[in-house]
């Protein structure tokens, strides 16, 4: 197999919730100034899970178009990215490989590493298609970001799927090598399995992102990638958009270039749209950045963007990808912003309720109320087995 086939992103297509909860509704319940969040943190409103929506049904709906795009013959793999899993062992892609009538000849896995995880998926199977350029490999992240009420992460919870097909001679971004990558042992986030809601230190976590950037952007030059200054956009992962202010302010100082705010905004601007009325969406986040900046910037043709993803803990990776020529005729922006602007406004009683929802683990019959209007649900949970159906 030549190692200098070109192979990436063929199709992408992202989906949320039925719900929505605008940051206004909650400053006016908390008494927070409304600028804190708005220009803050940068965020405006957060993708809210119906009580039949996780993580299984969001990643069905937004691979389901692929799906009806390209048929399903050259799937082989199923690679689902998550940190917010409903099962220790089970991966959630199971689920989706059956609601969406794949074939059994699959294999399918699930990848966690926090907000790294889809990325990880991503490189993994640009090395399938690279061993097989007949196969194509389905990767979804799925997440669903939840934090405990009246805590400093309570803004920017957020939930969202990005489904992507990887092929050979793709239709959008290719991937290139090489990558700069760095892990380091650092508790500033994590989830133990007792928890619904995860922890978080702020000021460690946003100090170790910055530190992760450098690093693996040092890396990336070690290893013989691009200058900087080729790059025509940059997709960080955001967990509030104003991360990815925060994180290219630091590339450009690392590398030694003066802090233009013009620069910064034509670099990270664009990346933000659907991050800042969705929220954090994990392993999805800077997927949701690349599908905004393809569906929003002018003519990217030829032109490499840069991807720095990062999951606390911590890993991170940062590389290239190239838009190749005829690219925006594969877009799905209308169906993009349609995703969003469908979901139903709550008001903040209604949000903290469905926050607060959660089965019992008694292995009794619960079914869900029916709310969402997307194509799948979770019906029930009926001796402790999740029983999704379409609607």
């Amino acid at each position: 197999m030549a190692k200098d086939r070109a192979v990436g992103i063929h199709d992408l297509s992202l989906a949320t919730t039925e719900f929505v909860l605008p940051h206004t509704a909650l400053a006016e319940y908390n008494g927070t100034e409304i600028g804190k969040y708005h220009l803050g943190i940068g965020q405006r409103s957060m993708s809210v899970p119906a009580a039949d929506e996780d993580i299984v049904t969001m990643g069905a709906a937004a691979a389901a178009p692929i799906i009806a795009r390209h048929g399903t013959d050259r799937i082989r793999t199923v690679l689902f990215a998550t940190e917010s899993s409903i099962d220790q062992a089970k991966s959630a892609g199971v689920y989706v490989h059956a609601l969406l009538g794949l074939p059994s000849a699959t294999r399918v896995v699930e990848l966690k590493q926090a907000c790294y995880g889809a990325t990880a998926a991503l490189q993994s199977a640009v090395g399938l298609v690279l061993r097989d350029p007949r196969q194509q490999v389905l990767v979804v992240a799925s997440d669903v970001s939840k934090y405990d009420l009246d805590s400093p992460g309570e803004p920017t919870q957020g939930a969202a799927a990005v489904a992507m097909l990887v092929a050979a001679d793709p239709a959008l971004v290719r991937v290139e090598e090489p990558s700069g990558l760095f892990t380091a042992d650092i508790m500033d986030f994590w989830r133990p399995n007792y928890r619904e809601a995860a922890l978080v230190d702020g000021e460690a976590s946003i100090t170790a992102y910055l530190h992760a950037v450098e690093s693996a952007w040092k890396d990336y030059t070690e290893q013989g990638g691009r200058p900087l200054d080729e790059f025509a956009a940059f997709c960080y992962h955001q967990p509030f958009t104003k991360m990815a202010y925060k994180a290219h302010r630091h590339l450009l100082n690392t590398c030694g270039y003066d802090t233009d705010e013009a620069l910064l905004q034509r670099a990270v601007e664009d990346t933000t749209a659907y991050n800042r009325v969705i929220g954090n969406s994990y392993t999805a986040s800077a997927y949701l950045g690349l599908a905004a900046l393809l569906d929003r910037a002018d003519d990217l043709t030829g032109r490499p963007i840069g991807f720095l993803s990062y999951g606390s803990g911590s890993v991170a990776e940062f590389f290239a990808g190239t838009a190749v020529p005829g690219y925006r005729r594969h877009l799905r922006t209308a169906a993009h912003q349609e995703a969003i602007d469908r979901r139903r406004t709550l008001d903040h009683a209604a949000y903290r309720e469905l926050h607060e929802r959660s089965f019992p683990t008694d292995g009794g019959d619960h079914p869900a109320p029916p709310q969402t209007t997307g194509p799948f649900r979770l019906a029930a949970l009926r001796g402790h087995k999740r029983i999704y159906e379409r609607r």
